[in-house]
């Protein structure tokens, strides 16, 4: 038997904590007093479901994805499957890419349905769902290791953090996320971080899969892989090989990795997937998509795509 749920206000008094097994938020929101109050009830009562919710489609959210009606039930679940639908034609993906996104989406829309709010953020691990009404606006960190926080809380002096991304509500991103090697969740590739701005978190989460997978130097052999299953037998990636290790490179290897991943993350804001991309490996940046342009702190090579 596991243990209830956590649910707390953290020691500064504005913000909540939901912790449930792998499960890890950071809620905050702005607005009238009663109204916060308000839509953190709603984000506690709806919390306490959502580990039992996933876990009874378990089995469906590790199987591939596939084109068609989907046979997932759950609403977290189908938020899922409709995120990772775009990418299932072109690559082996599951719902579970989009797991952490689309739990702190469901969340976000809990609270927004509960009281009406100036702006709110979810933060799942990194996993960020946005709100903000006119003339509100976020300044979001990027960092490594698929941590990024929002700036205004953590300040900008953290090692991990390589950059800012200034959020007003005139954007269309309500979504951000970040996959890599060294993160929570397994990778194809050898990004140290890929962080994505979307339009939803769920796809957010889903598309920085895509892309970090890209960020690769295929049968190189600095690079130390291992089937995701020996590692974690109930893992959705099965035998598929996983990085596990990634040794020191030349110029030219990071550029090229870095360039593999520049093509995917063009392609999908050409298909109005996302809105932007930033792409880190050996402390070098790429950025994609005017959203990061002029943002990002560093070694940084601009590719603007209009």
């Amino acid at each position: 038997m596991r243990e209830p749920p956590l649910i707390r206000l953290l020691p500064d008094g504005r913000r909540l904590h939901l912790h449930d097994g792998p499960i890890d938020l950071i809620v905050e929101a702005f607005g009238k007093h009663d109204k916060i109050l308000a839509a953190y009830a709603a984000a506690a009562r709806r919390f306490v479901s959502v580990l039992d919710e996933l876990c009874g489609e378990l089995a469906l959210l590790r199987s591939a994805a596939r084109r068609g009606p989907s046979p997932l039930h759950g609403t977290i679940a189908r938020v899922m499957s409709d995120a990772v639908a775009p990418f299932c034609a072109d690559t082996f993906i599951t719902p579970m890419a989009a797991v952490a996104g689309a739990v702190a989406e469901t969340i976000l829309e809990t609270m927004l349905a509960a009281a009406p709010l100036r702006r709110a953020y979810v933060n799942n691990g990194g996993d960020i769902a946005l709100h903000l009404e006119r003339g509100e606006s976020f300044t979001v960190g990027v960092a490594d290791y698929s941590e990024h926080l929002l700036a205004e809380d953590v300040g900008l002096g953290g090692s991990a953090i390589f950059g800012t991304v200034m959020l007003d509500a005139s954007s269309p991103v309500r979504g951000i996320a970040t996959s890599g090697w060294p993160g929570r969740s397994f990778s194809l590739g050898i990004a140290d971080a890929v962080t994505i701005l979307a339009r939803r978190a769920s796809l957010a989460d889903a598309a920085a899969t895509i892309v970090a997978n890209a960020v690769d130097l295929p049968g190189n052999h600095k690079i130390t892989r291992a089937p995701a299953r020996a590692i974690a037998p109930d893992s959705d990636l099965g035998d598929r090989l996983v990085t596990r290790d990634v040794g020191r490179l030349d110029e030219s290897e990071i550029d090229d990795a870095l360039s593999r991943g520049v093509a995917t993350a063009g392609a999908l804001i050409a298909r109005g997937l996302i809105e932007g991309a930033a792409l880190r490996l050996k402390h070098v940046t790429r950025v994609v998509g005017s959203p990061f342009v002029g943002n990002l702190l560093g070694s940084t090579k601009e590719d603007q795509i209009r």
